[in-house]
């Protein structure tokens, strides 16, 4: 019988598995109105993963939500008919981080001073501010400036942000819970009309986030990093599992790849501001 070659010796130190890479924070995209589309390239830019959110089971996993732009009445009929305030507050409840820019800045809002339809509007409420719908009026009066931030986390020598305003609501009034990032020193006609120097448009409280400007329609990434991050210190929404998740996205069709949008630049700038 031939001698078989002795078994070599195990090493003492087996060579390490591959490490995975790390896990993604999974952010929501509330896609019913408005620049969702805008938002997922951002988030996707910040190294999160976007997700549209049309339906409850589509907030599985996710840790973050982002309320878009749009018309915060219409909003919340479309969220109303497609059964999805109770799952929005049920998601907001177990401590995920949400954040609301222009009209999902109003649908956030615990109360609306000024502005408030006829026979009210329903509000996913949570951030204990108080609002003004229209008040830099309507369409024709949007602008866009220089507007100084206290963001956290922002390390930039430039602490000045591009601020676009869109038929922006405001905040008349916050509660002292509320970190106030950013105010507008209101122009002398404006001034004049409503007795104010400044107001308040952008806030935070805790895991929740609002700006009245739109953030997701400049080429500063600034505001959805620091979301990102709100988002990867809150745990996963795991009130709805991932199979139910996955069986919902089936029956839709999907109107845009999360983050396959170009990201805006900002070699073009307008207005009296930048002079």
């Amino acid at each position: 019988r031939e001698a078989r070659a002795p078994r070599a010796a195990a090493p003492d130190h087996p060579a390490a598995l591959p490490m995975s890479s790390p896990k993604k924070t999974r952010v929501g995209v509330l896609a019913i109105q408005g620049s969702f589309a805008e938002h997922c390239a951002h988030v996707t830019r910040a190294g999160g993963e976007a997700v549209e959110v049309r339906k409850a089971e589509q907030l599985a996993g996710c840790s973050g939500l982002i309320i878009p732009g749009g018309e915060s009445t219409t909003m919340a009929n479309i969220a109303r008919r497609w059964n999805l305030f109770e799952p929005l507050r049920d998601f907001q409840a177990r401590g995920g981080a949400v954040w609301g820019t222009c009209a999902g800045l109003i649908f956030l809002a615990d109360r609306i001073g000024k502005g408030e339809k006829q026979g009210g509007q329903e509000l996913l409420g949570g951030l204990d501010v108080t609002v003004d719908r229209n008040f830099f009026g309507s369409q024709i009066d949007s602008f866009e400036t220089k507007l100084p931030c206290d963001v956290p986390g922002d390390e930039s020598d430039d602490k000045d942000f591009r601020a676009i305003f869109i038929r922006a609501p405001a905040i008349l009034s916050a509660g002292p819970d509320v970190e106030i990032m950013a105010k507008y020193v209101l122009p002398e006609e404006k001034k004049l009309e409503t007795s104010v120097e400044e107001i308040i448009v952008a806030v935070k409280q805790k895991q929740l986030m609002a700006t009245s400007f739109h953030p997701e329609i400049t080429g500063d990434n600034r505001w959805h990093a620091l979301f990102v991050k709100m988002a990867s210190e809150c745990a996963p929404y795991d009130a709805i599992d991932e199979k139910a998740k996955t069986e919902a996205t089936k029956t839709e069709i999907g109107l845009i790849n999360p983050g396959g949008l170009p990201v805006f630049t900002d070699n073009v700038v307008a207005g009296p501001a930048y002079k």
